[in-house]
């Protein structure tokens, strides 16, 4: 195959996602591409371990030839054969999110025939990505309503910063219908859960963020809206942390918010931080939070349909540029004072 074929990308508008949505779409779509300037707008540009990663695994279900999957490159090509099932182990060896990792082999599901299980050990709740809780019980829910057969395994938490965390993602082959969620409909209920690591037990500080969120969100949200599940959890990890996540459970969708504990932030503070990010998206619009509304561009692109979001993030932007570039348009029409904006893409054949 000649370099003439290759789509070329430019990488700098953005982080790892936008690797992370071009190595999906490649595979999917079977595109080679090579992207230049990778995490070009970051202060250290490059490939770092939990991209490489990325790569690799992406590299291996498709059995796809590879050129620059090396620490701090900046420019990789991908030509990706046809996705295949059986089982992917990789490992991030730091604290990078093996959700994220997750995301970019997600879409692969539509284009394979037989199922795949990717074990894969790393952070499972850090910054900059959604909490293991939030991907189970917000992302996968309203990916599966669009036909997705995808689950999520966990066997151990990993925070920041040694990671230690160990999940798997199951896919089967799947066949995408578009997604509409353009409206939210009435709140039914709430879940909240919340973990922290087991040095933190005798301070109840799982307990602690469950029950500030819980009380917040009882006192600011609607009250015949009933909290259906509270959990809170002490978890064997490498390293001291927590982490709480919150789901609105709505008639027609579901938006979630997190917060990650910080040495010196008491956890009353956490639970009153995530109860207060869910509280104002219910007073405000969109079917889907603004996280969740960049996690579903590419399977909006790829299935067609149209979302509600509570704004246009340069995420957003930069993701819908970039599945465009593969031929899966998604338009953005910004909303007027007081409106959602509207996500929209046309059925992919």
């Amino acid at each position: 195959m000649t370099d003439e074929t290759l789509l070329e990308l430019d990488g700098s508008a953005g982080g790892g996602q936008l690797l992370r949505t071009a190595l999906a779409l490649s595979m999917v779509s079977q595109t080679p591409f090579r992207m230049e300037n990778i995490r070009g707008n970051r202060p250290t540009p490059g490939l770092k371990p939990q991209h490489l990663t990325g790569v690799r695994a992406a590299a291996e279900l498709c059995d796809a030839e590879v050129e620059g999957a090396q620490p701090e490159s900046e420019e990789l090509t991908f030509r990706p054969g046809a996705p295949t099932g059986g089982r992917v182990e990789v490992e991030i060896g730091t604290a990078g999110s093996v959700l994220l990792l997750f995301d970019a082999l997600l879409p692969v599901a539509t284009e394979l025939d037989r199922p795949l299980a990717v074990t894969a050990t790393g952070g499972t709740d850090v910054k900059w990505s959604p909490t293991l809780a939030h991907y189970r019980g917000v992302k996968l829910p309203l990916a599966r309503r669009a036909g997705l057969f995808a689950t999520v395994e966990d066997a151990r938490t990993g925070f920041y910063p040694a990671g230690g965390g160990e999940a798997t993602l199951l896919l089967a082959p799947s066949e995408l219908a578009p997604i509409e969620a353009a409206d939210r409909g009435a709140l039914e209920g709430v879940r909240i859960s919340s973990k922290a690591s087991a040095d933190l037990a005798d301070a109840d500080v799982a307990g602690r963020q469950a029950e500030r969120s819980a009380d917040l969100l009882r006192a600011n949200l609607p009250e015949e809206v009933p909290v259906t599940e509270q959990t809170a959890s002490s978890v064997d990890t490498p390293s001291t942390g927590s982490a709480i996540s919150v789901a609105l459970d709505y008639a027609e969708t579901t938006a979630g918010f997190d917060a990650l504990g910080e040495q010196g932030k008491p956890a009353e503070a956490v639970g009153g931080e995530v109860a207060e990010s869910a509280v104002t998206f219910h007073e405000g619009v969109g079917a889907v939070d603004a996280h969740t509304a960049d996690q579903l561009v590419v399977l909006l692109a790829l299935a067609g349909g149209r979302v509600a979001i509570p704004e246009v993030t340069p995420h957003v932007r930069t993701n819908a540029d970039l599945v465009a570039e593969f031929g899966f348009p998604v338009e953005i029409e910004a909303g007027d004072s007081g409106e959602p904006a509207v996500l929209t893409a046309p059925r992919s054949e």
